[in-house]
């Protein structure tokens, strides 16, 4: 089957339960049409670069999907009518990636902010300050 991947963007007031369920909705939708959601990655609430919709933010969303495109046509339709979504984009894929760069979380209930944290290597600037010693 083709392999897609879609990004939505749900709006600012919606609690994680929400995002949730919606993200189960729109899974749901492509099971009942014979299609499989690979994975789902909650991005977390980010800031948006200009107001959509009266939204300053939003709940960002990748699910990656493995379906016909009825399937596909007809999850881009629901999300089309959804008062609950501001944004959302399909594209074709060749492949689907294990975890993408912007992966925070499996879901948003799971989502912590100020627990996530990404694995940073020291750069070389850090390295040599490591090395320096200031005397007061």
């Amino acid at each position: 089957m083709p392999l897609y991947e879609t990004v939505f963007i749900a709006r600012q007031d919606l609690t994680a339960d929400d995002v949730d369920a919606l993200t189960s909705k729109l899974s749901k939708i492509i099971t009942d049409g014979k299609g499989k959601v690979i994975s789902k990655e909650y991005w977390g609430l980010r800031n948006l670069s200009y107001d959509i919709k009266k939204n300053a933010r939003g709940h960002y969303v990748l699910l990656n999907i493995d379906a016909e495109y009825p399937a596909v046509a007809e999850l881009n339709r629901v999300m089309g009518f959804n008062e609950d979504i501001i944004r959302n984009m399909t594209f074709a894929a060749e492949s689907h990636q294990d975890e993408s760069p912007l992966f925070v979380s499996d879901s948003a209930k799971n989502y912590k902010a100020g627990k996530v944290q990404a694995k940073k290597e020291p750069s070389k600037i850090d390295l040599v300050l490591d090395q320096v010693q200031f005397d007061v």
